[in-house]
């Protein structure tokens, strides 16, 4: 009789300390959770406070007339959707800018996710120096705010660079690199298709600009790349794995939470820079009489193209994402 209480009192135990063992699971999980509300709290009473009144306003202001009255106020008369016809079949431009707009973003953004993974599997790499090379890639991200960012978009160094005489005609600095390559030619010899020559020839006219907005995304890789424990790769080294091999098997998988989080990232960066052609022409637009309607209404379908840009990439991403999982 004494081993079956002793027995069913070291069960009562082991549950007890199960169930111990479970709430301070669930009550870490809610510090956490907390603790993330907190982190947030600030741009949500912004948002709330600071920005939504904004965006009633400009929700307003794409379906309403406004006319400043002489003594002061104003009246607001209902026009549907007036001002979205009017910027999506009475103006030329808008959409023919959008789609070019597009299309230079879906060429840009592998481009700037796949030169940051690249740049950042080389960084993690021992060798002297590596923090000064760290520094040296992440500059472009600091001179491209405040005045620099402001000189870049008003075209000056670009201006400077590309005004270069040749036979009586300028060709711009990117072209003549592109051209001394000779990608076409390179290309066309590896029995290649044209489509995917003028890819690469787009990238390297544009390598400014994909250096340039790389250095969050690479930093990003950088820490999910030294969040992979080294057992991990010692384990492949004795397993005689290749280099090509671990990086497919291992490193791929383990950091394709930061191709997510990187692609969502590019995706908003990119479309809404002071340098991008649909924000410029929009801002432009605004700044036209009586542009004030149809510009907020191509801002609400640039918006909304935005923001489904982004689902299917989230949602493509997502399918591949690896998660590890540890055991409590």
């Amino acid at each position: 009789m004494t081993e079956n209480i002793k027995l069913n009192g070291t069960e009562t135990k082991k549950k007890s300390g199960a169930k111990k063992k479970k709430r301070s699971h669930a009550s870490l999980d809610r510090r956490k959770a907390r603790s993330g509300w907190i982190f947030v709290a600030p741009f949500v009473i912004g948002f709330l406070f600071i920005y939504f009144p904004i965006v009633l306003q400009s929700i307003k202001m794409s379906f309403f007339t406004y006319e400043t009255l002489a003594g002061g106020g104003y009246t607001m008369e209902w026009v549907g959707f007036e001002y979205f016809r009017q910027a999506l079949f009475v103006n030329p431009k808008f959409v023919q800018t959008l789609i070019t707009g597009i299309g230079d973003m879906i060429f840009e953004i592998p481009a700037i996710i796949i030169f940051s993974l690249f740049m950042a599997v080389l960084l993690n790499q021992k060798m002297a120096g590596r923090a000064l090379f760290r520094a040296i890639f992440f500059i472009p991200v600091i001179l491209s705010t405040g005045i620099m960012e402001s000189i870049n978009n008003q075209n000056i160094l670009d201006e400077y660079m590309e005004e270069s005489i040749s036979d009586g005609t300028e060709s711009s600095a990117a072209d003549q690199i592109a051209s001394a390559m000779d990608i076409q030619a390179l290309f066309s010899g590896m029995a290649v298709g044209s489509e995917l020559a003028e890819i690469v020839a787009d990238w390297v006219n544009k390598i400014f600009q994909i250096v340039n907005r790389s250095g969050v995304q690479m930093l990003i890789f950088l820490a999910g790349l030294q969040s992979i424990s080294p057992a991990i790769y010692e384990s492949c080294q004795i397993d005689g794995a290749t280099a090509w091999e671990t990086f497919w098997k291992i490193t791929f998988p383990m950091i394709s939470p930061m191709i997510l989080v990187n692609s969502v990232y590019t995706v908003i960066d990119s479309f809404t820079t002071d340098s991008n052609t649909i924000m410029k022409f929009i801002s432009n637009e605004y700044l036209q009489p009586d542009g004030k309607g149809t510009s907020t209404a191509m801002s609400w379908m640039y918006f909304l193209i935005v923001i489904a840009m982004v689902g299917i990439i989230a949602a493509i991403c997502s399918a591949f994402v690896f998660y590890q999982r540890r055991n409590d």
